[in-house]
């Protein structure tokens, strides 16, 4: 049955209407109210809804909610509990901890303290205390017993080493643990005939610590935070071709980037069976010893080289005249690639590509004008305190206690303008090994979520193990994170921010209420990207309203 509006003239009035079959669907009228307007103004029509709604168990919790005549008694978010709960399933994460703890005997659900580590970094980054407080109103499953230390004992967990039999292709920096064997099975869990490291990306970054930085890790040296003053960790990233992480290493605070290279490839081959590789690594990745042991090997690689300080470089490589065949065009699309064009040289047997960005070109040059215009100016007052300025300082030349512009440096600093030099070894073109390197810009944005987004700075842990577990966990919430991006861009959705699906997702609720003696679960509505999230995932959202068993005496 159903109400219908019947028009009559210039009025309409309401019926009750139902559904009859008689050979055919036929409609017959069961009663005529009225005049809609007269219902309407009476306020009828309202009083016989909520009369109505007394014998209709939905319709009367959502009347008695309006009212505000109902009990509250708990408010739970849903949202982040089912999208990463499926993402967690779907990535093998469960799976694979679950596996490996088959062999130990905790008495709490290690897997579920790692969760809730995990799906914190991702909505609400900070401390493992913050996580034990932040669950208290989330809906994840199987945590509603664990307790501060359980999540510490998880972290170490992670970062536990492995017997000395299961050393095998350790790097001489770190020993092998507990997180290694997680990555090992995810790839493994993820990978079919057409799963490759043909192309791997690596990059490393430095964390520093609050305290002493456990027993091994922590230690002074270059510090990318721009923290020299404390104990810090190096941390290396591998991505894949297609930008997944593959793996992390954690390493020494003081562990050169120069010294990881090689160690870092030949892990990749002892732990993914990876029999051809070609490396993808910046110009601070490399040293005349790191290139000697690569060619040695025979590896394949796309590497930065040095400009300004390698002579072959800096006078053979970019004086070499040639027409740049253009890879990507200049575009007003704010989404389009930079534009970009290439030239191949060769050196004896020795491979080059310059690159050339026509904007950054121009933007060096404006740069560079404005920091000469300045130095002049103030060099006519006799300015000496500029020359404690990195960027004056390269443009100037000093005579006895005067200071001048160095024209011949202004000059030779317009040759570097928008251009970066790789050198290869592979069969790639020029344009395609161009491109190939810029996707190593993946792993900088990487480390930017890790340390901003994710927040895996500044560590408190004063052990190795739950150093490493911590880090760690932020890896995991990485993979969930590109696991739903991914999903997010299949659908159309890749405009999409990250912080506005955090948000949606954390508006999503459920309110367990009781109005009488029956009890009921009442959904929020979505807002925002929130529906869009659930859809690219596969996740249904749950009734608005669900009908629950009475609590038993």
């Amino acid at each position: 049955m159903f109400f219908r509006a019947k028009k009559s003239g210039p009025r309409s009035y309401l019926q009750i209407v139902e559904n009859r079959w008689e050979g055919g669907s036929r409609q017959r009228v069961i009663a005529t109210l009225g005049r809609l307007d007269h219902l309407r103004e009476s306020g009828a029509l309202d009083a016989l809804m909520q009369s109505g709604a007394r014998f209709a168990e939905s319709s009367m919790v959502l009347t008695a909610h309006e009212r505000g005549e109902m009990t509250q008694a708990t408010t739970r978010r849903i949202g982040p509990a089912m999208i990463f709960e499926r993402l967690w399933n779907e990535t093998g994460c469960r799976e694979v901890i679950g596996g490996l703890l088959k062999e130990r005997r905790f008495e709490f659900p290690v897997e579920r303290a790692i969760f809730l580590t995990v799906v914190h970094r991702l909505c609400a980054p900070g401390s493992d205390r913050a996580a034990d407080r932040w669950r208290d109103d989330q809906a994840l499953a199987g945590v509603e017993g664990l307790e501060l230390h359980h999540l510490y004992r998880a972290m170490a967990w992670l970062g536990e080493s492995l017997p000395e039999g299961k050393q095998a292709g350790k790097t001489p920096f770190a020993p092998r643990c507990t997180k290694d064997l997680v990555e090992e099975h995810l790839f493994q869990h993820g990978r079919n005939l057409f799963s490759g490291l043909d192309l791997v990306f690596f990059d490393t970054t430095s964390i520093y610590f609050e305290g002493s930085g456990g027993d091994d890790l922590g230690a002074y040296g270059h510090s990318k935070d721009h923290r020299p003053d404390r104990l810090q960790m190096v941390v290396g990233v591998v991505l894949t071709a297609d930008g997944r992480p593959l793996c992390c290493e954690l390493w020494p605070g003081n562990t050169a980037d120069v010294k990881t290279l090689v160690p870092v490839v030949d892990r990749l081959r002892t732990r993914f069976g990876i029999q051809n590789v070609c490396i993808v690594a910046d110009r601070g990745m490399i040293s005349q010893e790191t290139m000697r042991e690569v060619e040695e090997r025979k590896w394949r690689y796309i590497l930065g080289a040095r400009m300004r300080r390698t002579t072959e470089v800096r006078d053979e490589v970019l004086s070499r005249a040639g027409r740049y065949r253009e890879v990507f065009p200049k575009s007003r699309n704010s989404t389009a690639p930079a534009p970009l064009k290439v030239k191949e040289v060769l050196v004896d047997d020795r491979r080059y590509v310059v690159c050339l960005n026509e904007d950054e070109a121009t933007k060096d040059r404006h740069d560079r004008e404005a920091i000469v215009a300045a130095l002049r100016q103030a060099l006519t007052r006799g300015d000496k305190a500029l020359v404690g300025n990195k960027g004056y300082r390269r443009f100037l030349k000093g005579r006895g206690e005067r200071f001048t512009i160095d024209t011949a440096k202004v000059e030779e600093d317009a040759r570097y303008d928008g251009k970066w030099v790789l050198t290869t070894n592979t069969d790639l073109s020029a344009e395609e090994t161009a491109v190939r390197y810029k996707q190593l810009w993946m792993v900088e944005d990487i480390f930017r979520t890790m340390k901003s987004v994710l927040e895996t700075r500044p560590i408190y842990h004063r052990r190795d193990e739950t150093i490493r577990g911590h880090v760690f966990c932020s890896f995991l919430a990485l993979k969930l994170r590109m696991a739903l991006q991914e999903r997010l861009v299949a659908k159309g959705h890749q405009h999409i921010e990250w912080s506005d699906v955090i948000r949606d997702l954390d508006r999503l609720d459920e309110v367990e209420i009781i109005q009488g003696e029956k009890r009921f679960i009442l959904r929020t509505e979505t807002t925002g990207v929130c529906g869009k999230v659930f859809q690219a995932v596969g996740v249904a959202l749950p009734p608005t309203l669900r009908h629950l068993p009475p609590i038993q005496e």
